[in-house]
Parts: structure tokens; sequence; C-alpha cells
């Protein structure tokens, strides 16, 4: 059949339109929107790898379908890609079910991913907190060990929400723990294992008030700051709050709550990281929240928004949004 040179040239021009206006879409897209991605996911690692941003989540699902993780990636907080499968539990022959809450460093040019798997409940239990490697930031990993590099339960601290912190002197600590407990320990330099501290301790309590999981660190003008999530993780009181101390080891007194719930615009707002933009005292926070439509607790979503300081170095509360926020490169 020959079709009419004047046909063509409709679907031609149509086609162009139908193109015109996808780069328009584009174009107009002025902020991140919340949540950042589609799909179910939570707990989210951000980090910054070659001038990238990147967001490693939780696939949010029943413990048994927790099989896989996810990757995102970003020149500028605003248009992500998404780098499905990153690993999953063919790569980890322990592993059978819930991976949960990566925490993700590069080091000497390798890629590792911390996470918990199995959510043991005892010592008798195959599980805990794993480590994996790869060549990118987007994998795939490939198990590290063979093993759980934590498998025991400690300070009755469940093995889960490990946060990997490099302090200025370069050493690698692990703050880690659910079920209201919190350790931190000293990763060897491959991160094969744990090693000691110099008073001979290996697992060093450092829980706060009202501690729950999901620890964070980071180091800002001197000062340690230390996040955890509070409240049960499927209820609407899901929240952050921190601390201040002058070394990794605390002491960490409660200050306060930084993110909640906001009834008007979602609940459950907890179990974050954070981002520093390279250079500048420029600060985000990347969490997790239910959109006011759900009720299942694995309906949780990542979302992200600015974070800012007060004069005297406190972390002011963050207004959680639907908008997001404005691109951002990294120069």
């Amino acid at each position: 059949m020959i079709i009419p040179k004047k046909l063509v040239l409709l679907a031609t021009f149509g086609a162009a339109i139908i193109i015109s206006e996808n780069k328009a879409l584009a174009q107009e897209k002025k902020t991140s929107g919340n949540p950042i991605v589609q799909g179910w996911y939570a707990d989210p690692e951000a980090k910054i790898f070659n001038k990238q941003y990147w967001v490693y989540p939780t696939y949010s699902a029943k413990y048994n379908d927790q099989v896989f993780m996810d990757a995102f990636s970003s020149p500028d907080l605003v248009n992500w890609t998404k780098h499905p499968r990153i690993i999953d539990t063919a790569a980890v022959k322990w592993a059978k079910r819930a991976m949960w809450a990566p925490a993700v460093t590069e080091k000497d040019g390798k890629y590792y991913i911390f996470f918990g798997a199995n959510d043991i409940q005892n010592n008798n239990e195959v599980g805990g907190i794993g480590v994996a490697v790869g060549d990118k930031p987007e994998g795939p990993f490939k198990d590290l060990l063979g093993k759980p590099l934590i498998g025991q339960i400690i300070n009755k601290a469940q093995p889960i929400d490990q946060f990997v912190f490099k302090d200025d002197d370069g050493q690698y600590y692990m703050i880690y723990g659910g079920w209201g407990q919190c350790n931190i320990v000293k990763l060897k330099n491959d991160f094969t294992g744990i090693e000691p501290f110099k008073d001979g301790e290996t697992y060093k309590l450092i829980t706060p008030k009202d501690y729950v999981e999901g620890p964070v660190m980071f180091k800002r003008k001197g000062k340690y700051y230390f996040m955890w999530s509070e409240g049960g993780w499927t209820g609407p009181d899901y929240r952050v709050a921190y601390a201040i101390g002058d070394s990794p080891f605390g002491p960490f007194n409660r200050i306060g709550t930084i993110l909640k719930q906001d009834p008007s615009i979602a609940t459950g707002a907890g179990h974050h990281s954070v981002i520093q933009v390279p250079g500048k005292d420029e600060w985000y926070i990347v969490y997790h929240r239910r959109p006011l439509t759900e009720t299942d607790g694995n309906h949780r979503v990542t979302c992200i928004d600015k974070m800012y300081f007060d004069k005297d170095g406190k972390i002011l509360p963050v207004k959680i949004t639907n908008e997001g926020v404005t691109a951002r490169k990294i120069k």
C-alpha cells in the first residue's frame, strides 16, 4: 500500500509535536518533587560519587519479597535515573529475605555496600549485616565475605540499619542497631571484619535517649552529629532526632526532633540520610514517608528536602514538602 505524502508529513509533524512537548515538560521540571522516584522505597542512603548524587533505598515490600535492591542517580537532585537490581540474594548466598537499609562507601576505587538481611531474631539464625563489593556505584555488587560481617546480637542490638562513617583521620566506623540499642564498631582497613578499639572493647554501646533504629553520623565544624529514628516504622509518628558530640563515641545527649509527619502532607517521616554539597555548608535530608492515602506499612516513598542549622550549630526542624528541592549540580 502506498501512503500519501500528505499523511506521512502529518504523521511526522505529529511526532515532532509530541517530542517537542516531552522536551518542554522535562525543561519545566523546576523541582525534584516528592517523592523523587516512583515506587515503594524506604530507608534511603544518599551519597555523592563522581559528581553525581546517588540514593540507595530498601525495596519496601513484604520481607520475603525484599530480595534485591535498586539504586538511583542524578546530576542535579531533580532528574533521577533508576539502576535496577544492583544486588540481590543470588549474589549473597546466605541472604534469603529482608534485605534492608544499605550503606554505601567508596574506598581505593571500589564501592562497598553494607546491608542487613534475614531479620534475625536470635543468635541461632543465619543473617545480620553483610558487605558486598563492586567496581561502579551502580554495581553489580558481589558478596565480599560469603557470610555476615556481623551475625550476632551484641548489646541487645539487632544487627540491622548499619551506617558507615569515615572520620577525618581516614578511619572507617560502622554504627548500627535495631531494637532500641546502637553499637559502634571499628572496621578493618579492607572491610573484611571489625577490630578492637585501643581499650580492647570491640562493640561500644552509644545508645542515646529514645533511640529506636536508623543511625546516621556526620561531622560539621568539628562536631559529630548523631541522628536516629524514633517511634514505630509502620506508624504516623515515626520521626528523626539528633544529638551532638565531640567524638564518634559521644556521649550523645538527645537535643530534639528535626523530622516528623505533617498531617497535611505525609506521615511517618523517618529513617533518613544526609547530603552535604562538597565544599559548601549546604545540606539536604533524604528520607522516607507515607502518603496520606496509604495505610499499608510498606507503602513508603523516598523524598528530599533542605536541612538548615542555626547560628549555634543546632539543626532546625525540617519542613517536609511536596515540591522537594531545586536543581543543584556539583561543580
